[in-house]
């Protein structure tokens, strides 16, 4: 049994400010407040670790586990505004990535990560973990770009995150999809990082015309702008990080696809939202659903994709 459990009937619209949310707070735990820019985001704070997660796009920015670094890479730029991208975190990408790809219009990386989530549950656990369960729906704006559908968020925060995306078809024809947890991890500096896990398998290059490759026995080492889409891939990953002397292990279920980003030097002086310097204190591993890997879920079914962080502090 867990202790501080409150819960509402699911799909309550999101209205109001922090004190909207504060029967959702757990006492020398978790509290909602207004944070940058005027969004309301809760506030983790326990004997095992430090975290922020905002109702908008259920966007989580921060996670530091106690006495360790943060795990987590936010732009010191970053934009915090209402139906704004928040640069950093945790992203959720749905229902395409990148680019829409059918010609239709709408927002890059779909509307859940700028849309307001609404809280259904929070509670902290025997073992001290917090957890928050954030839902969203559609409405008129998204009816116009994608089918019905229903999200559930669940994060649970303690010396490990786990994360879980669920994607219902609440709608009466088939659809596909693609989804991701765009995670940003700070690193000590990603020109001396490496990333295993990945041997063998099949990419898309997106900075080389699309091109499909195949990475051989290596680790995954940054020398300039990277931005690949590993195809058909359950493994895990870990990022080696030998200036923070640490490795960041991410396991996943639900997910084909692995999208290793950095936006490099020269990409990084065109974004307004990305300080001069930033791509060198962050590296993106993304659990994800693209390319080949796109999910088609028949009405009534759901689609979970799941994320399980760590850090071996000791490397």
């Amino acid at each position: 049994m867990g202790r501080g459990l409150v819960s509402l009937p699911p799909y309550n619209r999101f209205m109001g400010a922090a004190t909207t949310f504060s029967r959702f707070d757990i006492p020398n735990a978790l509290r909602f407040e207004e944070g940058p820019g005027g969004l309301v985001r809760a506030v983790v704070s326990t004997e095992k670790a430090e975290a922020h997660l905002f109702l908008q796009g259920a966007h989580l920015t921060h996670w530091t586990p106690r006495g360790q670094r943060s795990v987590l890479f936010v732009s010191p730029k970053s934009v915090f505004a209402p139906d704004k991208a928040i640069r950093g975190g945790v992203p959720i990408i749905f229902p395409w990535f990148g680019p829409r790809g059918d010609g239709k219009p709408g927002p890059a990386h779909g509307f859940a990560r700028t849309m307001n989530w609404d809280v259904e549950s929070t509670r902290q656990h025997e073992d001290g973990n917090v957890e928050i369960v954030l839902v969203l729906r559609p409405n008129e704006a998204t009816a116009q770009l994608f089918p019905a559908f229903g999200l559930r968020f669940r994060v649970s925060i303690g010396s490990k995150l786990e994360m879980t995306l669920e994607i219902r078809n609440e709608g009466a024809q088939p659809f596909t999809y693609e989804d991701a947890l765009h995670t940003y991890f700070a690193v000590g500096d990603v020109r001396l990082v490496a990333i295993s896990g990945l041997e063998g398998t099949t990419y898309i290059d997106k900075t080389d015309e699309f091109k499909r490759k195949q990475l051989g026995d290596e680790t995954i080492r940054l020398t300039k702008e990277i931005d690949q889409v590993h195809l058909n891939t359950e493994a895990a990953c870990v990022i080696h990080d030998p200036v923070w002397s640490r490795k960041i292990i991410v396991e996943k279920s639900g997910s084909r696809s692995t999208v290793v980003w950095n936006p490099g030097v020269e990409k990084t002086g065109g974004m307004s939202d990305m300080g001069a310097n930033s791509w060198r204190e962050m590296i993106c591993v993304e659990s994800a659903n693209a390319a080949d890997n796109k999910v088609t879920l028949n009405p009534a079914a759901s689609h979970v994709l799941a994320v399980r962080i760590h850090v071996d502090p000791h490397v």
